[in-house]
């Protein structure tokens, strides 16, 4: 008859068996492709324990005990002491370990001195996983410069107000304000909270999300909704004044429907944010002061400032209609999803296209038109022979030019405006191209922006095949050369992570950047027909990016198995590095789709001369599909901008997705995110830490909130007060970061998901913080409504 102990006995003699066996044959696999042998020697390990063990030996722990021991050193070889690189490599040991110290497990042989040794053994792996919380290599601990001289003031702009999308349209991203600072930011409060009751529906787009940055002037801030209502509130009490409802025409074929923010207009104030020029035409008697809002479905729409009506001499009953003289304009190929631009003359609007989905597309065109009564005043068409030539009768801008959908910036001193453009779809595969096409694409375009004449224009990736759009709103910054002369700066944050420094009176470096070699060739699969690949790419010296490629060292999981299918599945791709060709055997693209840089920008504090900034790193796979010719085709639009994108007109498809394990983690280990400080007088990185949790990726999971370093999809500001604030993260916090050091001094629980750039402002001698809390459909957030402001209690 069987006992207890035998029985418990047996149970772990199957399963060290089928463990050994599982790491014994995905070991193999694993060699074969070229990767690491420790999964080999573990199964071997795990079944030399199963044999002896049925014998009852109690060398079985002597032989656990050095497999755990040897994952111990080889972890501490291949990742440091990195708490969540070493977790998967040692979790399963640690639990199967102690699993063999029960006195069941071992009755009826001598084990004493053997369990002694596995003790040990576990003891030495908990020691090291403890130092490594502490001691984390991924992270930069340094400190910058924290003599804060007095902000100095700019020009137009109230000390309380955040007038603009980046509250200056510099995009600098910084307050003077002090009252909230780095001693008392631990205190703040929800002070009030305004709730939109615009929410997402069945006939929305899975991108669909709020990622609005307020903008407050005087006694009143401005936000748009989902769907584009303008609301104007009381920024004391986020009490409702007004709401202006431009009746959106959207559906689920949409790629995007969001709203990063609506631009002001003052008549009265043409300095500042606004611009440096005069109107030459009388402002408008029924509109001096008006709000541009941008809509989804092909519109810009002018509202009173005051009193929320449309401004009915503005356009045509006070919209302009973006779709006109568009090649292919079916409803949501066109999305402008950034404010525009406004100069004391014009408001240039650009927008997004459709990625993917065919080479019958609308164009990228950027835009001009007359502050006032809506007229257009010029064109900027990245894909045309003449880019400034005007559509005449019968006439369209170019179909699939490179567009430019994230915000711009501008410089009232120069009167240019600073284009970030991407690349014309479809974006993955560019053999149809012309040199004509390319030209300006993933570019910064220097612009005119009286006149729509070209300056220069500066290309950060050439031939993307990638999505490696330029993504966010540059940064004009005043900085000191190495000679300690003062340069107009242009801050060009990408995907890759390059951040290139230009001077933004002519385009010239101010850090070196170099062409080098990228990879040429596809080693897996079948070469892809009619591609070509550019043989070098530009590199920045301020580069935020991982500064060695991928092996599969850094692969993840939660536990080893999974850890071992993400090696074997990193071996199988093509991956040589940053710029690998697509494949129709699929190719590994890091940095991701998402990019190290996404559409929230850096935030640069002048007086110091240091910036703040929040860096992502996702690994995607990119994997070509051959055109089937018989596909029908489905309709217009994507509605996505993961899974699989037909590309119709151009030889294959293409399906993107994160690089996922098999429980649906990524397989490159954490961080995923990070906050980083940066001395802009070297460019050096002086800290860099972790930021994030998974507390709102595992609902119901009672996890450890460790900080782990997830992605995020919104920007950081800053404080002459030394404090740093951001959203973003997949928890739902917003929080504040030390600028001095990236010491996290305060968090804010979140309704929902903050997907969005924060803002602060003062109000009635009050400071305050506030972010929308909208969520965001395709990143996985809980989905919301509340605009949250926070402040110090009275």
């Amino acid at each position: 008859m069987q006992t207890p102990s035998s029985g418990l006995r047996t149970l772990t003699i199957v399963i060290a068996i089928v463990m050994g066996l599982v790491l014994l044959i995905g070991g193999i696999w694993l060699a074969v492709l070229g990767g690491s042998w420790y999964y080999i020697i573990a199964g071997l390990f795990f079944i030399a324990t199963a044999i002896l063990l049925r014998k009852l030996n109690s060398s079985a722990l002597i032989v656990y005990a050095a497999l755990v021991l040897g994952t111990v050193v080889w972890g501490l070889w291949e990742v440091g002491s990195d708490f969540f690189a070493l977790a998967p490599r040692l979790d399963i040991l640690g639990v199967f370990g102690l699993w063999l110290l029960i006195p069941a497990v071992t009755r009826g042989f001598d084990a004493k001195n053997a369990k002694i040794a596995l003790s040990g053994t576990l003891a030495i792996t908990i020691a090291v996983m403890v130092y490594s919380i502490f001691n984390d290599p991924q992270e930069i601990r340094g400190t910058l410069t924290s003599n804060q001289p007095t902000p100095a003031a700019i020009e137009g702009i109230a000390d309380g107000d955040w007038p603009a999308y980046g509250r200056t349209q510099s995009g600098l991203r910084y307050s003077p304000l002090t009252q909230i600072n780095e001693k008392n930011v631990k205190d703040l409060k929800v002070a009030w909270e305004y709730h939109t009751k615009d929410f997402k529906t069945d006939k929305d787009s899975g991108e669909t999300t709020n990622q609005v940055t307020p903008i407050k002037i005087g006694n009143s801030m401005y936000i748009c909704t989902t769907h584009q209502k303008l609301v104007s509130l009381d920024p004391s009490t986020g009490k409702e004044k007004w709401v202006f409802d431009p009746q959106l025409k959207a559906d689920h074929t949409f790629q995007h429907l969001t709203c990063r923010g609506v631009s002001y207009y003052d008549a009265a104030n043409t300095t500042g944010f606004a611009a440096s020029l005069q109107s030459k035409k009388s402002a408008s008697a029924e509109c001096p002061r008006k709000v541009i809002l941008p809509v989804n479905d092909g519109r810009i729409v002018a509202v009173n400032a005051d009193t929320g009506k449309a401004c009915s001499d503005f356009g045509r009953n006070g919209e302009v209609d973006l779709q006109k003289d568009m090649p292919f304009p079916y409803p949501g190929g066109y999305i402008p999803t950034s404010p525009p631009v406004v100069t004391g003359t014009t408001i240039i609007i650009a927008g997004s296209t459709t990625d993917n989905y065919s080479t019958e597309e609308p164009s990228g065109v950027i835009r001009g038109y007359d502050v006032n009564t809506g007229a257009l005043l010029w064109v900027f068409d990245t894909g045309a022979e003449d880019p400034n030539k005007i559509p005449g009768p019968g006439q369209t801008y170019v179909q699939n030019s490179p567009n430019a959908w994230a915000p711009l910036a501008y410089d009232a001193k120069l009167d240019i405006v600073y284009v970030p453009t991407g690349v014309g779809t479809p974006d993955i595969w560019g053999g149809n191209r012309t040199e004509l096409h390319e030209r300006y694409a993933n570019s910064m375009l220097a612009i005119n922006a009286t006149t729509g004449k070209l300056v220069w224009h500066f290309q950060t990736t050439h031939h993307d095949l990638w999505d490696m759009d330029v993504p966010s709103q540059p940064t004009l910054a005043d900085i000191q050369d190495k000679n300690g002369q003062t340069v107009p700066a242009i801050y060009v944050l990408t995907k890759t992570g390059n951040a290139f420094v230009l001077d933004r009176r002519n385009g010239q470096a101010i850090v070196p950047i170099t062409e080098k070699p990228v990879p040429q060739t596809i080693k897996r699969g079948p070469q892809t027909k009619g591609e070509r690949y550019s043989p070098t790419q530009p590199f920045s010296d301020f580069d935020l990016a991982p500064k060695e490629k991928l092996t599969d060292k850094q692969m993840w999981g939660a536990t080893m198995f999974d850890q071992l299918i993400c090696r074997v599945s990193f071996h199988k791709l093509n991956y040589d590095g940053i710029y690998t060709p697509p494949s129709e055997n699929g190719t590994l693209v890091f940095p991701g789709n998402l990019g190290v840089f996404e559409w929230g920008g850096m935030s640069v504090n002048p007086d110091r001369q240091i910036a703040v900034m929040n860096p992502i790193g996702l690994p995607f796979v990119s994997r070509l599909i051959p055109e089937d010719p018989n596909r029908p085709k489905t309709a217009k639009g994507a509605g996505t901008e993961a899974g699989v994108q037909p590309m119709y007109g151009v030889p294959y498809g293409v399906e993107i997705s994160a690089f996922l394990s098999p429980f649906g983690l990524p397989c490159k280990q954490p961080a995923w995110g990070y906050v980083a400080g940066v001395d802009l007088k070297t460019h050096n990185v002086a800290w860099k830490r972790r930021i994030g949790t998974i507390r709102d990726s595992l609902p119901g999971i009672p996890l450890p909130p460790f900080k782990m370093g997830v992605p995020m999809l919104g920007g950081s500001i800053s404080t002459a007060g030394n404090v740093m604030f951001l959203g973003g993260t997949q928890d739902n916090y917003i929080r504040a970061i030390n600028v001095s050091n990236g010491d996290e001094l305060w968090k804010g629980r979140l309704p929902a998901g903050g997907q969005a750039t924060p803002m602060t402002y003062e109000s009635n001698g009050k400071q305050y913080v506030v972010i929308m809390a909208g969520g965001h459909g395709s990143f996985g957030t809980k989905m919301g409504d509340s605009l949250v402001a926070y402040a110090l209690p009275n």
